[in-house]
């Protein structure tokens, strides 16, 4: 069972979502604003937030970047909104999933177990007990920890699936579909959602897309991990060497 929270201003949605929540067995808290719901996840720990986007204080979409900001907990969009446009750029800002309303608590149930499946086993783990390990990079899928030379990285949830997903595959250049398909979870979306997270993980392995280590893109193919002693001195062919994008990950 879950520990869910609730952010929705409609007191009659809000008490039908909290009633079924609580039906199913799990733990609920329930705030009708953005900044109560940021003070929550501030004081307490969630396994999933169920975020509506016409909040009175704070549109939803901020609040899902303020969220973002301070934890990795899954997010689930509840909102009567359906323009695609808008779907696709909050999965791309951190969402992971969108329902939109009218929905039925079989739908919510069934969105819900998804996600927190995902977040519990991590994306691309090839065996839940074994280590991975990439030259000097160690990762192990089931306590959810890497190492880089005996020295732990701190990484954000999405960072970590990623680089499972990739030391479990080393040297085998991984397509972006597949990629946003398998870690994302996402059968559309675009390449800069990619290229952020592969940013923020090549610094905290120590390089850049200009000076990469482990982390290769090939352009217009994808995406490969594999320990420096296995390559070749200089600049391999095709290895895309631009600039890393800018902002700090989100924790």
């Amino acid at each position: 069972m879950a520990s869910v929270l609730v952010v929705e201003d409609d007191q009659f949605v809000r008490s039908a979502l909290i009633r079924h929540l609580t039906d199913a067995a799990h733990t609920v808290r329930s705030v009708g604003t953005a900044l109560e719901a940021l003070r929550e996840v501030a004081h307490f720990r969630f396994d999933v937030v169920i975020l509506d986007l016409g909040l009175p204080d704070l549109d939803g979409s901020e609040a899902l970047k303020m969220l973002r900001g301070i934890t990795d907990v899954p997010v689930i969009i509840a909102t009567a909104r359906d323009d695609e446009a808008e779907i696709v750029r909050l999965l791309n800002a951190g969402a992971d999933d969108y329902l939109t309303k009218p929905f039925s608590v079989e739908h919510l149930s069934a969105r819900m177990a998804a996600v927190l499946r995902r977040a519990r086993s991590g994306s691309g783990e090839a065996a839940p007990s074994s280590v991975l390990r990439v030259g000097g990079l160690t990762v192990d899928p089931l306590r959810r920890q890497a190492e880089l030379d005996g020295v732990r990285l701190d990484l954000t949830r999405r960072e970590f699936d990623l680089l499972a997903f990739l030391a479990g595959r080393p040297g085998v250049v991984v397509p972006r579909k597949e990629l946003l398909a398998e870690v994302w979870q996402q059968s559309y979306g675009d390449d800069q959602t990619i290229d952020v997270h592969l940013s923020w993980l090549r610094r905290k392995l120590g390089e850049t897309a200009a000076s990469p280590r482990y982390l290769h893109t090939l352009r217009g193919v994808g995406v490969k991990l594999e320990p420096p002693a296995a390559l070749s001195s200089g600049t391999d062919a095709g290895v895309d060497a631009g600039a890393d994008p800018g902002p700090e990950p989100p924790r």
